[in-house]
């Protein structure tokens, strides 16, 4: 049976219908704060820069015969950083992004992500915006398995740093570099050819995500910065980048950076990465140069955000399992 058949739709329906609810509340939230509501293309020249994920590529064929390799994209980052070099101050966008090879109970090949930035600010002003988009969920707690987050309550702020010595009883900085010092101390497996940040993220995935949340948000700040991504490093303190992300019931909802605007650093993290993604999976992805282009042209000072719509769907309703908050799963 097929989930458009209305035995299973009908399930399925109190959790779109907050899903709707959800979407226009948020709408109305970001008109209030003076954003503007952008779309940009899902056909884009590199699908992100992430190097653990496999993307859906694509040709376009143009009428001259020519065809140019395109990809369905991981995030709208890139595009919505090129309007901030163009003059667009606050924007946001509820955008269908593309992960390949992904499935689980969190995990769907196409979901929704809702992406935000504010130009001349620091990542704590998106760190409120976080909290006061949890509320508009209109529900006393989020749930998750077994977890319970009150959406209400001012959210808990810890460093990784913190978290590692509180949940796991490691000094992280102590160990940086030395994979073996890493799993010798948090007493999780290391397995040969692991890298410094394999094991980081085994210890993130085994001893500390499901205590994040729990009660109240948590939002994860200051990664290390061999973990920045696209964020700068943290002014004063080289050692970490301003990265944050959210955390409900042990799950992550939303990845966030003051945002890396030097060009010259950007362009050799995403060598960097590529090299990596290279080394790991035996494919890289092309350079979009157009976002360098805007960066070279001049990025303000920012801070920006993606957050999983249909995670935070999903611990607000109680569903188990992402399909049940999608009006129709790829099949």
């Amino acid at each position: 049976m097929t989930e458009w058949h209305p035995d299973r739709l009908s399930r399925r329906l109190p959790h779109l219908e907050a899903r709707a609810r959800l979407l226009a509340a948020m709408r109305q939230w970001f008109a209030g704060e003076g954003f503007v509501e952008v779309e940009t293309p899902i056909l884009q020249a590199a699908p992100g820069a992430e190097v653990h994920l496999s993307g859906f590529a694509t040709e376009w064929k143009l009428p001259n015969g020519e065809e140019r390799e395109r990809w369905l994209h991981s995030s709208p980052e890139f595009a919505m950083k090129k309007l901030l070099a163009g003059g667009v101050p606050k924007l946001f966008q509820f955008a269908r992004v593309f992960r390949n090879a992904e499935g689980s109970a969190l995990h769907h090949p196409e979901f929704t992500m809702l992406e935000w930035y504010r130009a001349g600010v620091g990542y704590e002003a998106i760190m409120a915006d976080c909290a006061a988009l949890l509320t508009l969920t209109g529900v006393e707690e989020l749930r998750w398995q077994e977890y319970r987050c009150d959406p209400r309550a001012e959210p808990e702020r810890l460093t990784v740093a913190e978290a590692f010595q509180r949940h796991a009883g490691v000094d992280l900085f102590a160990t940086v570099g030395s994979a073996e010092t890493l799993s010798r101390l948090s007493g999780v497996t290391m397995h040969a050819g692991d890298s410094w940040e394999d094991v980081f993220f085994r210890v993130m995935f085994g001893k500390i995500e499901k205590r994040l949340g729990i009660g109240r948000p948590t939002i994860l700040c200051e990664y290390p910065i061999s973990m920045a991504a696209l964020a700068r490093a943290k002014p004063g303190d080289p050692r970490v980048a301003e990265r944050f992300e959210l955390y409900a019931c042990g799950v992550e909802l939303a990845n966030a950076f003051g945002e890396l605007t030097d060009p010259a650093i950007q362009r050799a993290r995403l060598q960097a990465d590529m090299d990596e993604k290279e080394r790991l999976y035996g494919v890289r992805w092309p350079a979009d140069e157009d976002f360098l282009a805007a960066l070279d042209h001049g990025l303000p000072a920012c801070a920006g955000i993606a957050l999983g719509f249909d995670r935070l769907v999903m611990l607000a309703t109680g569903a188990s399992h992402i399909e049940d908050v999608l009006w129709l799963p790829v099949r």
